[in-house]
């Protein structure tokens, strides 16, 4: 990467910033705050998501733009009320960085990947009781991330305090005993019991997938978009029988769907 091509990149998209946010700039743009961004924002980091499970580094790099488009113009809005500007938020960003990785910039010895994590969490928590000695350890785990991803948070932030299963076979043995106690609660037709049996049977196969070095968030999108895909093979496979799709008996769909489950495994 030119750090020249990188400075004047950068440089001309903050520039571009401020002459949309000027009074002679753009009226949609004027009038945009925090609060309207960050929905925006938002929308961006999913869609990069999106783009990134196509497989499409075009898209990647479009989506990114995006992203960093927003970013900068939450931290230009921020300039704008003389609470920081965007160089802070880099040095900022740089600081935490170099001290959350204290194995590659200084001289603390890590044996692989889940000691980084463990190093991380511990660190993270220290910065935060270096702000508030009072506040809940678990508590700034963000309330309006999506439920899976904030079970996968919240338990990793438990297990850096020592609480957390042993290993694979105690996290099977809980999964194991949240499906027993859900088919018993099934039994008695009990909609409010079967809904937090439910929850805690998600909640542990969510804690199985992190035992195993997976995040139940993702493998829950990877699962949509099989789904997605073998439905629209299935469509279209019907459609070449002569079948519409609304027209499809159940029996035809299931044995439409089993064949290309069986094509793709």
């Amino acid at each position: 990467m030119n750090d020249e091509r990188l400075s004047n990149a950068l440089s001309n998209l903050v520039e571009l910033i401020s002459k949309l946010r000027a009074p002679d700039g753009c009226p949609w743009d004027a009038m945009q705050t925090d609060s309207t961004i960050k929905i925006y924002l938002l929308e961006e980091v999913y869609e990069v998501l999106d783009a990134i499970e196509k497989g499409s580094p075009e898209e990647v790099c479009r989506e990114l733009g995006d992203v960093l488009f927003h970013i900068i113009f939450l931290a230009h809005l921020a300039n704008e009320r003389g609470e920081f500007d965007l160089a802070e938020v880099m040095e900022k960003i740089t600081e935490k960085m170099i001290k959350r990785h204290p194995h590659v910039f200084g001289d603390t010895i890590v044996e692989g990947p889940s000691d980084v994590s463990d190093n991380w969490q511990r660190i993270k928590m220290e910065e935060k009781g270096e702000s508030n000695t009072h506040r809940f350890p678990l508590q700034d785990v963000p309330v309006d991330l999506p439920a899976l991803l904030r079970t996968h948070r919240i338990s990793e932030r438990a297990s850096v305090l020592g609480f957390d299963w042993q290993g694979k076979k105690d996290i099977r043995d809980k999964v194991e005993e949240e499906f027993t106690e859900l088919s018993e609660t099934l039994k008695n037709n009990d909609k409010d019991r079967v809904g937090e049996e439910i929850g805690d049977l998600l909640f542990s196969l969510v804690n199985m997938a992190r035992h195993w070095g997976l995040n139940g968030e993702l493998l829950l999108r990877n699962a949509n978009q099989k789904f997605l895909k073998r439905f629209q093979e299935m469509e279209k496979i019907l459609k070449e029988s002569g079948i519409n799709l609304e027209d499809a008996t159940p029996v035809e769909m299931n044995l439409t769907w089993e064949k290309i489950k069986a094509k793709n495994e």
